[in-house]
């Protein structure tokens, strides 16, 4: 056996000396892994200074795009207040479109209605002295074929034509 082993193996069947070998061996594991604990460590560090200086950039971008957004809600709100200008401006004209129509349809209608009444009107005027003309006429001709029975009664000749006419 090589001679730093034979003193090893004497120094190990001690059991005090086992005890010091296995601290020893610990503190050797301990040790060894201290770098990985450090490297560990170095990693769980959460916030360097990069991101530091991109969270102040995003920052302001974030100020810059709030800047946008509230000037482009001022020229909206200008936009949408123009525009409901322009739709009140419709609608009080499409009122006016639907007065008219109304005001035009009403005086069309009472003028039909007048018109209607007016020829009634003058229907009735226009038959009343035609009415009275022929009442007269047929007066007239009752008298006249009164008077020709008579007249014929006396004269054979006149009874023969009006028998042929068909008035006897």
């Amino acid at each position: 056996m090589r001679p730093y082993l034979k003193y090893f193996c004497n120094f190990a069947q001690n059991s005090r000396n086992m005890k010091v070998l296995k601290c020893i061996g610990l503190l050797f594991i301990f040790f060894a892994n201290l770098p990985a604990l450090a490297q560990e460590q170095q990693f769980a560090v959460p916030y360097t200074l990069a991101d530091r200086d991109r969270a102040i950039l995003t920052e302001a971008k974030l100020v810059a795009i709030d800047a946008r957004i509230s000037a482009l809600e001022a020229k909206m709100e200008v936009r949408f207040e123009s525009i409901d200008k322009q739709f009140m401006y419709q609608q009080k004209q499409i009122d006016d479109i639907k007065t008219l129509f109304y005001w035009g349809f009403g005086i069309l209608i009472t003028l039909f209605i007048f018109m209607l009444g007016y020829m009634i009107w003058d229907r009735r005027t226009a038959m009343k002295p035609a009415l009275e003309q022929a009442s007269k006429a047929e007066e007239t001709s009752r008298s006249l074929a009164a008077t020709l029975r008579e007249y014929s009664k006396k004269h054979p000749d006149l009874a023969e034509i009006l028998r042929t006419h068909g008035i006897l």
